[in-house]
């Protein structure tokens, strides 16, 4: 696998909340581990959330060694991210500053053909091979409801003005429930995990070229993320891309 990994501020926000973390060495059991968490909150409660979550999830996985992991790893990780959720929602119990906060999370493991994905919020996984992009992961987001109830279209959802409101995340409540799914990897694919300031500046059909572009992984992470700055840059923008084709797409 090739992996590279970026967070950029973007051009509008002051402070970045956005938190990454990708390892192709073990993690606990995990034999790799890719993670993108973006917060929310007032001042740095949004920062916290995230780097919290990131860290409690990671810790979680590091302590319990133990877990029988034959039938996969899905298991393990919604046991994690529930120990994340309230271990967040606790910390933001503890300080009138930390109120409310909380964090979209994706995480992804890859191996063995397949990659399986925890997820809560509205940062998304997605997989690309040379015919396609498909989106993993589901927005828990308002206008996501109404594209799903018929209400809206999805290019309504685009440029919805409640677009960002999110209808489930981590830290929040202090219980949570997160989606979980095992996919099967298409023959030399990347998988993309990002942040909403990556979605929502640039389409899909742009996600899927560059991700499968002629050069190095770093090198297409950089150009993602310039491309949104360049479409307003509105957000903090994360990108983590994993390409799982065992020779460099740059040769």
């Amino acid at each position: 696998m090739f992996i590279a990994g970026q967070t950029d501020v973007g051009k509008v926000r002051s402070q970045n909340q956005d938190s990454i973390f990708f390892s192709a060495e073990p993690v606990g059991l995990l034999s790799n581990l890719f993670i993108v968490a973006d917060g929310m909150g007032g001042h740095n409660a949004g920062d916290i959330a995230s780097k919290s979550a990131v860290e409690f999830f990671c810790d979680y996985l590091r302590r319990n060694t133990e877990a029988d992991v034959t039938a996969g790893f899905l298991d393990l990780m919604v046991a994690a991210i529930s120990e994340a959720n309230r271990l967040v929602y606790k910390r933001s119990l503890s300080d009138a500053s930390f109120s409310g906060m909380g964090t979209t999370f994706t995480a992804c493991v890859v191996g063995g053909g397949k990659c399986e994905i925890i997820h809560v919020g509205d940062s998304r996984a997605y997989m690309v091979s040379k015919k396609r992009i498909t989106q993993l992961t589901a927005d828990h987001t308002y206008v996501n409801e109404m594209v799903k109830a018929g209400h809206i279209t999805k290019s309504q959802a685009r440029e919805h003005p409640r677009r960002n409101v999110l209808t489930r995340v981590l830290g929040v409540e202090p219980d949570m429930a997160a989606d979980g799914d095992v996919r099967a990897l298409e023959s030399d694919c990347a998988l993309l995990l990002c942040s909403d300031g990556l979605t929502n500046m640039l389409p899909d059909e742009t996600l899927h070229a560059a991700a499968l572009a002629p050069f190095t992984a770093d090198e297409r992470v950089s150009a993602m993320i310039a491309q949104a700055n360049e479409s307003g840059g509105d957000d903090n923008i994360s990108v983590i891309l994993i390409d799982t084709k065992t020779t460099p797409r740059n040769i």
